[in-house]
């Protein structure tokens, strides 16, 4: 009798043969393991959470196929492989961290598959993204993921690294932003060291630029990251790029470039929908330890559509049920939209909202678009960030033109950073109230 190996070999070999599945799900069942076939009920090893979850989406197809091929009615149950713990190394043996490589690969520790959520508009995305994560340098070369801000771009990139990190710490892995490249390149030409530029890129094993169209326009850079995107690839190396734009609508963008881009696999990512922004609220409220609803959740996802400002509006939604409620209910919500609504009658401007931050931390308006970096300056341009994100809805690209940014990472980041502090600092959160107080009661 042909063991349960073999089966699911020859399984595999029947869906590759007459193409009964993308090469997507393809991709993601060769690297599963049969474990048992008992009962009629056949178990196999998933790698993450995130496999799991997206193969359950094709699990009745799956059975039908198999229950075909074998003659008989199977029933498939997906096992998460579970982690081992490393044992730990002698005193005098350094072993790095996974937090030390992460930091070291430019990576975010809070990014990983098991916690990005997967519905229709991303459900692509993240199954080329896992194939990717699976075999580097082999599925799709380069990756190219685009769409507006918060669909998950950057999430999804650093998962693949962070896995293909894990798998084998040997791996040169490096998560570059656009402007980043740009600079680095700059620093190393005026300091005569392109060669030690060129030897971090050029032998990387996976090399993810986010907002690849920052280098659309500038020749040196376009020319460095050509020969860079060339070596890499040659080296059986794997590179994912994200942007606002595909490869042909990115402006002033090289020919040679264009076409290597759109060499390999185009994602669209799509805003997130209904269903998809109430499972980001829950999953960042319990990353969060934040006591939320389900029905709440809801009612916030119903009313707010970007996936950024959800976050800002669950963690200004806690800091008002700080010290009187030990959970985020759907009377809450409801109160909270309804000051908004009251707020957003009034006609609250960017003006507004720039003035009574100058006015709080008597600052001259001139200074918050000035190229200026001190503390003093930085910390209420970042406020006023937040707030016209908050309170305005405005896009990071508004902003941006508003305070004179270059462009909208700046206030991206600087929005982030708020939103953190104001969980841990309540004379911040103090802070911002009564600029907000200010402003409204002033409109």
């Amino acid at each position: 009798m042909a063991s349960l190996h073999s089966i699911w070999e020859d399984f595999l070999s029947d869906i590759e043969t007459n193409k009964k599945e993308s090469t997507v799900v393809l991709s993601l069942l060769k690297h599963m393991k049969p474990l048992t076939m008992e009962d009629s009920i056949l178990s196999l090893l998933c790698e993450n959470q995130g496999v799991r979850i997206y193969l359950e989406k094709k699990k009745l197809h799956m059975e039908q196929m198999m229950s075909s091929f074998i003659g008989k009615k199977i029933t498939i149950e997906f096992v998460v492989e579970e982690r081992k713990k490393r044992e730990a190394a002698p005193l005098l043996e350094f072993e790095p961290s996974t937090e030390d490589l992460l930091s070291k690969a430019g990576l975010h520790p809070k990014y990983n598959f098991d916690n990005f959520a997967v519905s229709s508009s991303n459900q692509v995305a993240y199954a080329a993204a896992q194939s990717v994560a699976q075999t580097p340098g082999h599925s799709y070369n380069p990756l190219f993921l685009y769409g507006g801000v918060g669909v998950g771009k950057t999430h999804l990139a650093q998962s693949v690294a962070r896995t293909v990190l894990e798998r084998n710490h040997d791996k040169k892995v490096f998560f570059c932003p656009g402007d980043q490249f740009t600079n680095e390149l700059i620093e190393s030409i005026r300091e005569k060291s392109t060669p030690k530029f060129r030897r971090k890129y050029r032998g990387l094993d996976l090399l993810i630029v986010d907002d690849i169209q920052f280098i659309a326009g500038k020749q040196t850079v376009q020319e460095e990251f050509f020969h860079t995107f060339n070596s890499v690839v040659s080296a059986h190396g794997q590179i994912i790029l994200t942007s606002d734009r595909p490869p042909s609508e990115i402006k002033n963008l090289e020919d040679r470039l264009r076409s290597r881009f759109s060499g390999g696999l185009i994602v669209d990512m799509q805003e997130p929908d209904f269903e998809l922004r109430t499972a980001i609220l829950l999953i960042k409220a319990k990353e969060k330890n934040i006591e939320i609803d389900i029905e709440a959740a809801k009612i916030l996802a119903e009313h707010v559509s970007d996936s950024r400002a959800l976050e800002g509006a669950l963690i200004s939604l806690y800091a008002k049920t700080l010290g009187t409620s030990e959970r985020i209910d759907l009377e809450t919500v409801e109160l909270f939209f309804h000051e908004r609504v009251e707020r957003t009658v009034t006609r609250t401007s960017s003006g507004d909202i720039i003035k009574a931050v100058c006015n709080f931390y008597n600052l001259k308006q001139s200074h918050l678009k000035s190229a200026t970096r001190t503390e003093e300056i930085a910390r209420p341009r970042q406020i006023a960030m937040f707030l016209m994100r908050r309170e305005l809805k405005l896009k990071f690209e508004e902003i941006a033109s508003i305070l004179k940014r270059k462009d909208h990472t700046t206030i991206m980041h600087g929005v982030e950073k708020i939103n953190g502090l104001i969980m841990k600092d309540g004379n911040l959160r103090a802070e911002v109230d009564a600029i907000v107080q200010s402003f409204t009661q002033s409109t």
